[in-house]
């Protein structure tokens, strides 16, 4: 049985939860699935960032990209996370207010490997997003 979400909730967009990286694994550049944003345009969306398997000498850029029509994307990223190297968890958020014209979104990334033996690069990864709870403190 699905429970209700809490009543400090009820707020939010009802859709937004939505992964622009499925968990996979990426062996080089690519880029994610497109998502409408529907109720959660011109919100804020935090972006949280898994990477649970890399090998030595790689690096990842992952940034997120923005659309209007769902085809023609922008030329500069809407957000993008600092260059990662390592296994862990990252956050960050992105201001859809800043673009209300973006109606879709998509994560894009570019993979990099060196260094000796084999050079295609090996990350276990994915990316959620979700609409940020945002609450205003009264200072009374």
């Amino acid at each position: 049985m699905k429970r209700p979400a809490p009543a400090w909730q009820s707020w939010l967009p009802s859709m937004f939860g939505q992964f622009l990286i499925p968990r996979t694994t990426v062996n080089a550049n690519g880029s994610g699935p497109t998502i409408p944003l529907g109720a959660a345009q011109s919100h804020l969306i935090q972006l949280t960032l898994v990477i649970e398997k890399i090998v030595e000498q790689q690096s990842l850029d992952i940034h997120i990209e923005g659309s209007t029509d769902g085809e023609t994307w922008t030329p500069e990223p809407l957000a993008f996370f600092p260059q990662k190297f390592y296994v862990g968890n990252a956050a960050i958020l992105l201001d859809l207010s800043r673009h209300p014209e973006v109606t879709h979104i998509r994560a894009a990334w570019k993979a990099h490997r060196w260094g000796r033996g084999d050079l295609i690069p090996h990350f276990g990864v994915y990316l959620f997003a979700e609409v940020a709870a945002s609450l205003t403190l009264d200072s009374k």
